[in-house]
C-alpha cells in the first residue's frame, strides 16, 4: 500500500477528494493545493486515467525531516529505490524548498541524486550506473525542514488530455475548464452554451463529463513503463477507459466566438477529442448574440489582459455581458474573471462567488442563478 500526492490548483481540492471518495479511493485527505490518497498499483494507474481535476499523481517514497545535508543525505540512501528503479533506468531529480534551512534547490537536487546513485551502487553491487532507459522522475519538497520524497508517476501533467494539440495565448488549462463545470449547477441533459468558447475546452470538458469518459483515456503516463507497476492493471483500465469512451451519450453543448483562428482551433480538438458533430461551435459577435427565451447554463472564461488597451477592452466585454446574458427562468450565467470591479461592470452582484487560480492569477468565479 502506497501514499499517494494529487497536486491541484487552489480552490479545487474539494472537487479532487470528492472525486477520488466517490470512485472508492482509500484514506483521501485534502490539504492546501494537493490531495493525498492510499492505494495500490493499480489505484495508482486507475487515479491516473479517471481524475478531471488533479494535476498528477505522485508516488510518497518518504517523508522526514531534514535539516542539513548530512540528514537528507542518509535518509534518502536508506530508501529501497532498487524496488522502483529498474537497471539502467534514468532518475533526474527536481523540486522546491519553502521556509526551510535547506534553500538551495540545486544544492538538495545533488545531494538526492547522489544518494540515490550511492544506494543502486551499494546493492548492485557496481561502479557505474549507466541511466539510460526509462526516466522516474524523483520529485522532493522541502517545506519548514519537512523533506516529502515522490515519483512522478504520471509524466506529462494531466491537463493534457491528448486532444488539444495546438495552444493559444487565451487557453484555458483543462483542469480548471473541468472544474468550473463541476463547480456550476449544470448536469447532463442541461443545455451548456459558451459565448466566449475560444479553442472549446469548457465545451469539451463538459462533453467528457456528460459522456462518463475518462479523462486520460486517450494518453499514455509514465508509470506505464514502470518496471514495478503491473503491466496488465494498466492494459486493463485502458480496455475499459475505451470501452467508456466509445458510449454514445446525448448532450446539449454548444459555444461562439468572435475569432475565427480560434474556432478553427476548437473544431480541430473536437473531432481530436471524438466529439465531432456532437459540439456545435460558430462565429459570432457578442454583441449581436440573440439569445431570448433560451434556457440552460451560460459558462464562460472571458478573454482578459494584463496591458491598459487588453483591460479596457475585457472591460468593455464584460458590459457587453451583463446585457446580453439576461436573468430570465430556467438560466444561470458562471463567469470566470480576475478582474475586482466584474460584478459592477457586468450590471449585477453574483449569487455566490469562488476563489479560484487559473495558474497564478487570482479568479473569482462569479455565479449567477436567481
Amino acid at each position: 500500500m502506497y501514499r499517494f500526492s494529487v497536486p491541484c490548483l487552489m480552490g479545487v481540492e474539494g472537487l479532487v477528494a470528492d472525486e477520488l471518495k466517490f470512485k472508492g479511493f482509500e484514506q483521501v485527505q485534502a490539504e492546501n493545493g494537493r490531495v493525498l490518497f492510499s492505494g495500490d498499483e493499480r489505484a495508482c494507474a486507475r487515479a491516473n486515467i479517471i481524475l478531471r481535476c488533479g494535476e498528477r499523481i505522485l508516488l510518497r517514497v518518504a517523508d522526514f525531516t531534514a535539516k542539513s545535508f548530512d540528514q537528507l543525505f542518509e535518509n534518502v540512501k536508506s530508501l529501497p529505490w532498487e524496488d522502483f528503479i529498474g537497471e539502467k533506468e534514468a532518475f533526474p531529480v527536481k523540486g522546491f524548498s519553502i521556509h526551510s534551512q535547506l534553500h538551495s534547490v540545486p544544492d538538495c537536487q545533488r545531494i538526492i541524486k547522489k544518494a540515490v546513485v550511492e544506494r543502486l551502487k551499494l546493492v548492485r553491487h557496481t561502479d557505474w550506473l549507466e541511466e539510460s532507459g526509462v526516466k522516474h522522475q524523483i520529485q522532493f519538497s522541502l517545506m519548514s525542514d519537512r523533506c516529502e520524497i515522490f515519483l512522478d508517476t504520471t509524466g506529462a501533467p494531466l491537463f493534457k488530455r491528448g486532444y488539444k494539440l495546438e495552444q493559444n495565448d487565451a487557453t484555458l488549462r483543462e483542469t480548471l475548464a473541468a472544474a468550473l463545470v463541476d463547480l456550476s449547477p449544470w448536469r447532463p441533459g442541461m443545455r451548456l452554451y459558451d459565448p466566449c468558447c475560444g479553442t472549446g475546452t469548457l465545451l469539451i470538458e463538459a462533453a467528457i463529463k456528460a459522456a462518463q469518459r475518462p479523462a486520460g483515456a486517450k494518453r499514455s503516463f509514465a508509470c506505464e513503463q514502470f518496471s514495478f507497476m503491473p503491466k496488465d492493471a494498466m492494459a486493463d483500465l485502458k480496455a475499459e477507459a475505451k470501452l467508456a469512451a466509445a458510449k454514445e451519450s446525448a448532450f446539449d453543448i454548444a459555444g461562439s466566438d468572435i475569432d475565427p483562428e480560434a474556432l478553427v482551433l476548437a473544431n480541430r480538438h473536437i473531432k481530436q477529442a471524438g466529439f465531432d458533430g456532437r459540439i456545435n461551435v460558430q462565429q459570432q459577435d457578442l454583441r449581436t448574440l440573440q439569445l431570448e427565451g433560451e434556457p440552460g447554463l451560460f459558462l464562460c472564461n472571458p478573454p482578459y489582459g494584463e496591458r491598459l488597451l487588453d483591460i479596457k477592452e475585457a472591460e468593455e466585454l464584460y458590459r457587453s455581458l451583463g446585457k446580453v446574458l439576461t436573468m430570465e427562468e430556467g438560466r444561470s450565467f458562471n463567469i470566470i474573471s480576475p478582474h475586482d470591479e466584474f460584478e459592477s461592470l457586468f450590471g449585477r452582484k453574483a449569487d455566490k462567488r469562488r476563489k479560484l487560480y487559473n495558474g497564478m492569477i487570482k479568479c473569482q468565479l462569479y455565479m449567477y442563478y436567481k
